[in-house]
């Protein structure tokens, strides 16, 4: 577990949420409060997060749509004792696992949920430089495989539940060769960073037996201008209102 010297707390959603996070090992940034701003989510509805780490994605989504039952999945033991941690310093009921998704623990594989969130690991297994941390070696790069976390959430999802993902723009073959027939009505928002440049992430959704059309969104720009200011805070006014004050995505109507 992580020492009060190795942790340092941290504002999101504009300080609405303070969230604790280990100084040296992972430390969530904008994806995960992208990723909840994506979910369609309901009052009474069950939310199973897959690799919750210290839990940002599902407090943001709680903190947004009150009364969802949240549930967690974490491999390493010290990030899902953070989560658990974070939810009871924010006031939210959010149930925490230990585990690995490719051996889910019997308490999950007996439920099922409404939505299944996640953010994988964006670099493939063997790519590219480890990290010295062993927590953010396994928060970004694959020890199971991508179509794995596809398949572990389809399987926890109800007959008409929706899959969020949010991953790497060059992962979105990977995505939807894995979605393949077992989920339809799948919907992509790409993410820029700013107008005219390559988007580096995606958000796909997909509705466990759904039969809509693909569809592929206009990008979701995060930063205006041309370069960055320096010291200084340029996100778009869509990006400021998802990222500070915890509004949903845009997302068209299903």
């Amino acid at each position: 577990m992580f020492g009060p010297e190795e942790i340092t707390t941290d504002g999101f959603l504009g300080g609405r949420l303070t969230i604790a996070q280990p100084v040296a090992g992972y430390r969530a940034a904008a994806d995960p409060v992208l990723l909840a701003a994506a979910v369609q989510a309901r009052p009474g509805q069950a939310v199973l997060e897959l690799g919750c780490g210290a839990g940002v994605a599902s407090l943001c989504l709680g903190w947004r749509v009150t009364g969802l039952a949240l549930a967690g999945l974490e491999v390493q033991p010290a990030y899902a004792a953070l989560a658990r941690q974070n939810a009871a310093a924010n006031s939210q009921d959010f149930e925490v696992f230990e585990g690995d998704l490719a051996a889910m623990p019997a308490v999950l594989r007996s439920r099922t949920f409404d939505h299944v969130i996640a953010n994988p690991p964006f670099f493939a297994a063997g790519s590219g430089t480890a990290a010295r941390d062993p927590g953010r070696e396994t928060a970004q790069r694959e020890a199971t495989p991508l179509e794995d976390w596809i398949e572990a959430g389809l399987r926890r999802l109800r007959s008409g539940g929706w899959l969020t993902l949010i991953q790497s723009a060059e992962r979105l073959p990977d995505i939807l060769a894995a979605l393949g027939r077992r989920a339809g009505s799948v919907t992509v928002l790409p993410v820029a960073p700013r107008a005219g440049r390559a988007a580096g992430r995606v958000i796909v959704t997909a509705r466990k037996g759904g039969r809509a059309p693909f569809r592929l969104l206009p990008p979701f720009i995060l930063h205006e201008g041309a370069a960055h200011l320096r010291d200084g805070d340029d996100y778009s006014a869509g990006a400021r209102a998802v990222l500070r004050e915890g509004a949903a995505l845009p997302w068209p109507d299903r």
